[in-house]
């Protein structure tokens, strides 16, 4: 059992992170595959996101790992020893799930307390170490209160605090903030990783909200279809991804329909020719020689010009404070996202005829999808 017994003042100064391996994961459910092979490594103390769409298998990956689901073949490790047989309530591993699941008729700090109670810890201290964790998360004055006298927000706190009682190797949160509203979410989520970090607890975050993920994560790992497509830092997963599905899954993407140039590892878009940055899976053979390809860039990397002799056009302009978004239909269909100063709208008109040009550094490109027209 784990010693709860020392001074409360000891409870921010946890364990050491754990080591938590996924070694070739398979979980099916029926026809339907959740998890294909799934192979990744979270480091000690490290906070990992698990972000996706619905079904792709980052909450089935999260409840193998709580011992909730048993994989079809493949192992879980934590600190280099195999859990995958071992029952859910063995794993020492605290879980944070989307709909809180308190106690409705348990108090804040009775709440807190449960599963110290259950472990057997005497009232004395398992009533200091739940008061304790009150003040960790902000809600000491709130210990007498049952849960439907608590926000959403502060029910979220307060099974946070149940899920670090007992002082877990792994903390496991289950989009434990997509139930609040945006204003309650942001400070939640800075909320979780100033904790997360003070205690040094290895972390695993499932959402499907990608600011979330690339706000809060060391690392951010995109699944689809049961499979890890990358797994990277927020800023080389938005700036290098790997395949296109995280190139489009992750920020906002357009395609511009391109020509591969003569020359190795070059492409031709809006009159410029532009080398590649690497190859995306599976466009290999078209990134060599003449080809028809697809350029992927960021709405803040395309430069819009005024010119009335252009031949895009602006149909629509958001505000979004000192910029704006454009979406610009390209001469030959398609429309293209584009970021420009706000101050620089007085020139951009809706409806206006504009001239495009990407900066002169390498590009993503991957696959030309039907339909696209050509702006080489």
């Amino acid at each position: 059992m784990t010693d709860l017994m020392a001074d409360p003042e000891t409870i921010s100064r946890t364990r050491p992170g754990a080591t938590v391996e996924f070694r070739g994961l398979h979980r099916s459910f029926g026809t339907t595959t959740a998890l294909d092979g799934l192979e990744l490594t979270v480091e000690p103390g490290e906070l990992v996101a698990l972000l996706g769409p619905s079904g792709c298998g980052k909450t089935t990956a999260l409840r193998t790992l709580a011992g909730f689901e048993r994989p079809d073949s493949g192992k879980v490790l934590v600190d280099g020893e195999d859990i995958t047989g071992v029952p859910a309530h063995r794993r020492d591993a605290g879980m944070v799930f989307q709909s809180y699941s308190l106690f409705p008729h348990l108090t804040a700090l009775d709440n807190v307390a449960f599963g110290l109670r259950m472990s057997g810890i005497g009232k004395a201290a398992r009533r200091a170490r739940s008061a304790e964790l009150l003040e960790l998360v902000g809600l000491p004055q709130h210990a007498g209160r049952f849960p439907h006298q608590l926000s959403g927000g502060q029910q979220q706190r307060i099974a946070l605090a149940r899920a670090l009682a007992l002082r877990p190797r792994v903390l496991l949160l289950d989009e434990p903030l997509s139930a609040l509203d945006a204003q309650v979410r942001q400070t939640l989520r800075a909320e979780i990783r100033r904790l997360q970090q003070k205690l040094g607890i290895t972390t695993l975050f499932v959402t499907h909200d990608q600011e979330e993920a690339l706000s809060l994560a060391d690392r951010v790992a995109v699944m689809c279809a049961g499979k890890l497509e990358q797994c990277a830092p927020p800023a080389e997963l938005y700036e290098r991804p790997a395949t296109a599905f995280v190139a489009e899954f992750v920020g906002v993407m357009s395609r511009i329909p391109a020509r591969a140039g003569a020359v190795d590892g070059t492409v031709d878009v809006f009159g410029r020719t532009l080398p590649v940055i690497g190859t995306l899976p599976g466009t290999a053979d078209v990134t060599c020689g003449t080809g028809e390809v697809d350029v992927l860039v960021r709405p803040e990397a395309v430069e819009v010009t005024a010119d009335g002799k252009g031949t895009s056009r602006i149909l629509g302009a958001a505000f979004l404070g000192a910029t704006t978004r454009l979406t610009v239909r390209l001469a030959h269909g398609g429309d293209v996202m584009a970021d420009v100063p706000t101050h620089a709208m007085t020139m951009l008109a809706v409806g206006a005829a504009v001239t495009l040009t990407l900066p002169d550094r390498p590009v993503l490109v991957d696959r030309r999808r039907r339909g696209g027209g050509d702006a080489g």
